[in-house]
């Protein structure tokens, strides 16, 4: 039996990889993981109010729940494993895969081209450079 892991998002990208995933590993253990970015809390206007950041973190928690919820809804809760970390995403799903031995990760790609691919870097490319286990990036 394998161990997959799936960085689930709650993007129709990341959906995309849990489905796949699922149909090719039917008998996989899955491990569900969901990254919340500090960064995205530094980059409002709102993120100087206090108190604002406890609320933001708090939200970001209540979101990986319904996401790993809805998973279960599509294969079960027996065969998942979810964990909520908090980090720059390709660094935490590389470690999450060292530490906890998967055996393959599946993941959606970000679908950025160009100019902002550049400049804001590809959470899946650099997953793929890093990762100790086989990566499949799903569109």
């Amino acid at each position: 039996m394998k161990t997959i892991l799936v960085p689930l998002d709650g993007s129709e990208k990341s959906w995309n990889a849990f489905e796949f995933a699922a149909e090719e590993f039917p008998t996989a253990t899955f491990h569900l993981l969901h990254v919340i970015d500090p960064v995205e809390a530094g980059y409002t206007a709102t993120a100087t109010v206090p108190g604002y950041t406890e609320e933001w973190y708090e939200q970001a928690k209540e979101r990986a729940a319904e996401v790993f919820e809805k998973a279960e809804a599509k294969v079960g809760e027996d065969s998942i494993e979810t964990a909520t970390e908090v980090g720059r995403p390709s660094r935490v799903i590389v470690e999450y895969a060292e530490e906890n031995e998967v055996d393959q990760i599946v993941m959606g790609s970000h679908g950025r081209s160009g100019v902002s691919r550049i400049l804001l870097g590809s959470v899946a490319e650099a997953v793929v450079r890093r990762s100790p286990v086989p990566v499949t990036i799903c569109r």
